[in-house]
């Protein structure tokens, strides 16, 4: 039996490098996963999780407007601020907890993954590298705080609160005593396998993490 195929129109993407990173993170989730999307959004992804894979999808965002157009998907959503927890998600809730482009935008981004691995088996992140070599140049060679591809924004007007290095998540996953099973280093919203001196290469990364023995 053939699968539906997709209404492309439905998703209204304009960033190529979005629709590259959801179909990464498609790829590792199985059909039928419960997945719990954090900070999902107008629901563009949960929408293909449940219309491609047969996903049973929750949404939890802080922006009413999102919620508003998650809803009109025909789809959960819950309004919820991530910085204040998951503590209303009962433990091993889903399979996959997915936060793509928003672990450096909360408080406390220690707290938030070990909620993550306590209501779902296994977490998908994608965040971006402070580590690029864009980064670090615009540093040197300007002294002044950094506005690339991966860091669009002024100093005073940017979304995020933390900024990481794939060696600082690395670092940090050791510390929390969780398993990294699979790093991606993202180039331009491509993932690659491998890649040398990925740290100084890769404007983004993906993990797939689970906890620890």
């Amino acid at each position: 039996m053939l699968s539906k195929m997709p209404d492309p129109a439905r998703y209204q993407i304009p960033d190529p490098s979005i629709r590259l990173t959801d179909e990464l993170i498609m790829q590792h989730i199985g059909r039928g996963s419960r997945v719990i999307d954090l900070g999902c959004g107008d629901g563009r992804l949960m929408q293909r999780l449940s219309e491609e894979l047969g996903c049973d999808v929750l949404g939890i965002e802080v922006d009413h407007q999102n919620i508003t157009s998650v809803v009109q998907r025909g789809l959960p959503a819950i309004e919820a601020d991530l910085d204040r927890g998951l503590q209303d998600i009962p433990d091993d809730s889903f399979d996959f907890a997915v936060l793509s482009q928003t672990l450096q935008q909360v408080r406390n981004p220690r707290r938030l993954l070990s909620e993550m691995l306590r209501v779902a088996r296994r977490a998908l992140v994608v965040v971006p590298n402070f580590g690029h070599w864009r980064v670090r140049l615009e540093v040197l060679r300007r002294g002044r705080t950094p506005v690339t591809e991966s860091f669009p924004w002024e100093w005073y007007e940017t979304p995020n609160v933390h900024f990481m290095s794939m060696r600082d998540f690395r670092s940090l996953m050791e510390r929390m005593g969780l398993r990294i099973v699979i790093e991606s280093p993202i180039i331009r919203g491509r993932a690659v396998d491998r890649l040398l001196a990925s740290n100084l290469r890769a404007d983004s990364a993906f993990y797939l993490v689970e906890r620890g023995l």
